[in-house]
């Protein structure tokens, strides 16, 4: 973990940017005080892909809901 002062991390952000994009905590201080957090964003999770999961919805997921479930879903 580093900590620099605000002065010092406008005068040298792309650096402390970078840094922080590598795996870097820095902590921002304002007089002193721990004032923010820069670090890397998580990574993403990967690229979506429809259709990797092995389940299948049969023709009975497209039939039209009986009464009494409708009118419970419409809030009757």
């Amino acid at each position: 973990m580093l900590t620099v002062n605000v002065h010092e991390a406008k005068t040298h952000f792309s650096k402390l940017l970078e840094q922080a994009h590598a795996g870097q905590e820095i902590i921002l201080a304002k007089a002193g005080v721990p004032y923010a957090r820069m670090m890397p964003l998580a990574a993403p999770l990967g690229k979506r892909q429809p259709g990797r999961l092995a389940c299948r919805v049969d023709a009975a997921f497209f039939e039209p809901l009986p009464d009494v479930d409708l009118a419970a879903w419409e809030g009757k």
